[in-house]
């Protein structure tokens, strides 16, 4: 097994678990990035309430030109505007920042983060947060050092099914949860590669380049840092078949994409979760969404289904699942769907996750990800490289809270009492 030492923390450093700031009355936001996500991020900012956008920063001054004109619609005041290449280092030493939001190409991600931090900002980032361990360990320490919240923006953790089947979870609908699968299934051959450049990248990685979509609901499931976490995995990519992406451009032995990348997880408890990653195979968007507990299965691939003890040889009729998922539906859902919905981006889970991020800033709570959640997610796309180019050996995960991942017994989303 190839293994990791968790480094030692300096004198003074101490976790972060359940971090709460102080409460921020009006939360001043810059956003850094304005792609597709980033646009639709800013665009959410415009319905909640107490919020400031202070600085907008995009290499591109049509995105910015863009995104003023959405402050003018909104009858908001104008941005401060930045373009030029290192501007984000400008934004993150302002004094009149709260939170930076960070939506750019992912090998800015940590940069970004790191230098936010330690200049005293909260800062949020799109997926993944790292690329590498050495990134998820300057995420840690710099979290731990400065006491400022670091959040991955994973919003598939706030999924209508998945916040339902995780309040199932929670209220034992489906006794212990033991098995998991999740994944990342979606066909990019034919992308625009010049709006996501980002995504051109991937096929001259190995392992699971993005994992974080599939595998933060099942963490959250598994509590994992709650009283469990991720100790080992395996990881096996086939070849490379399907895609033209390689031969159109120019990729050749670069590309190292297997066109489907297969993850094992194994936890500190024996539970087990599968993670599957395939861009480039002629097959329907699945994030392969499975629990599987003691008394209960839940699956969806494209469609919901639900089977329950006591007859767990068969799955519920459709009408009695849309019943079970109505009645666990989640209450940020209850309080917000509709909007959420209406305004935000893929069903409304993108809008629930900016919702939450803004209640917790104003109430000085605990943000419902943090920045153990970020790395321990995020370091698969390294881990699983690792064991591919190794023939698929196992690779020990690194405790990130380094022993506190037993501390807290469970997930809470928090409310202001």
């Amino acid at each position: 097994m190839i293994s990791f030492s968790e480094p030692i923390r300096e004198s003074g450093q101490t976790d972060v678990l359940q971090l709460a700031c102080n409460p921020i009355e009006t939360v001043r936001v810059a956003f850094i990035g304005l792609g597709k996500r980033g646009k639709e991020a800013f665009n959410h900012f415009m319905y909640f309430d107490r919020v400031e956008i202070i600085a907008i920063c995009d290499k591109s001054q049509d995105k910015v030109a863009e995104v003023q004109q959405v402050l003018s619609k909104h009858k908001k005041p104008k941005a401060d505007s930045y373009t030029q290449t290192d501007d984000w280092r400008v934004i993150c030493e302002r004094d009149d920042i709260d939170l930076i939001y960070v939506c750019t190409h992912r090998n800015l991600h940590t940069p970004i983060a790191v230098c936010a931090m330690q200049n005293g900002k909260h800062v949020v980032v799109e997926v993944p947060a790292a690329n590498t361990l050495e990134e998820c360990w300057q995420l840690v320490d710099t979290a731990e050092k400065t006491r400022q919240h670091c959040m991955m923006l994973e919003n598939c953790c706030y999924d209508y099914f998945e916040m339902a089947v995780l309040n199932m979870v929670q209220n034992g609908v489906l006794g212990e949860v033991l098995h998991t699968e999740g994944g990342y299934i979606h066909d990019l051959r034919q992308l625009d590669f010049e709006q996501k450049p980002d995504y051109l990248s991937y096929w001259t990685m190995q392992g699971n380049p993005y994992p974080t979509h599939g595998l933060g609901p099942l963490c959250q499931l598994l509590n994992i840092h709650r009283g469990d976490r991720l100790s080992w995995l395996t990881s096996v990519s086939g070849g490379q078949f399907n895609s033209p992406v390689c031969k159109e451009h120019g990729f050749g032995s670069q590309c190292k994409l297997g066109n489907m990348n297969t993850t094992i997880i194994r936890t500190q408890k024996d539970k087990t979760i599968v993670l599957q990653h395939d861009i480039s195979s002629p097959r329907p968007y699945s994030r392969n969404f499975l629990a599987s507990g003691t008394n209960g299965f839940v699956q969806k691939r494209t469609t919901p289904e639900i089977a329950l003890s006591p007859d767990l040889s068969s799955f519920l009729p459709n009408d009695k699942v849309a019943e079970l998922l109505k009645e666990y539906e989640h209450h940020f859902y209850q309080e917000m769907g509709d909007l959420a919905r209406k305004v935000g981006s893929h069903g409304g889970m993108d809008f629930i996750m900016d919702y939450r991020l803004i209640y917790c800033l104003h109430k000085g709570l605990p943000l419902d990800m943090d920045i153990y959640d970020a790395v321990e997610w995020s370091c698969i796309v390294d881990l699983s490289a690792q064991s591919v180019a190794n023939g698929s050996v196992p690779v020990g995960i690194p405790d990130f809270t380094r022993g506190s991942w037993n501390k807290l017994k469970e997930l809470i989303f928090h409310v202001a009492q």
